[in-house]
């Protein structure tokens, strides 16, 4: 007789009361464990938060978070993205404590660690749930995606390099040239 060992699904509960000395995700039922990001992960991260926050201010468009804030997709579904973009309209899904449902705009920064879980796993929760636009940026290749939830799933709106000016449908007028953050 062969028996099979199912996993258990971890819920967002359970997510709760896990120690605050070690960084997880819980993606889809599994608590994945986040490891320190590299220093230019979080020099990006600490830029493009920066830049966001000035021109999403100086507008009132809404508010932006930057990692480690906790965006819940679903029951078996929370994660971290680098940098969140929440409208005036979608504040509502804001709460004290993290994010309850799909900012406008995300963005995540690779790392070789958990590449796989940014461009494929994570995005297809980004999808399926409803973010707007997801920004995959690659310090390595020296390189951002840009997609754009259209009514088939993510469309890729560009890819933006160095010499190049990537512009945010979703922000309206938000600009960013490469060269200023490379």
């Amino acid at each position: 007789m062969v028996t099979t060992k199912t996993r258990r699904k971890f819920t967002y509960e359970d997510y709760r009361h896990t120690s605050d000395d070690i960084r997880y995700e819980l993606l889809d039922g599994e608590l994945v464990e986040m490891p320190s990001p590299k220093e230019i992960h979080q020099r990006l991260v600490l830029a493009l938060g920066t830049l966001f926050n000035i021109f999403v201010s100086a507008r009132n468009l809404g508010r932006v978070y930057i990692s480690p804030f906790d965006v819940v997709l679903s029951d078996t579904i929370v994660v971290q993205p680098d940098v969140i973009f929440v409208s005036n309209e979608r504040s509502h899904i804001i709460t004290e404590d993290n994010i309850q449902g799909a900012p406008d705009l995300v963005v995540e920064i690779l790392s070789p660690s958990n590449a796989r879980n940014d461009t494929e796993v994570k995005r297809e929760f980004y999808e399926r749930h409803g973010v707007t636009e997801y920004w995959i940026f690659d310090p390595y290749a020296r390189n951002i995606t840009v997609l754009i939830l259209g009514e088939n799933g993510y469309e890729v709106a560009g890819i933006y390099g160095e010499g190049q000016t990537l512009t945010s449908p979703t922000l309206t007028g938000f600009s960013l040239n490469l060269d200023d953050i490379f």
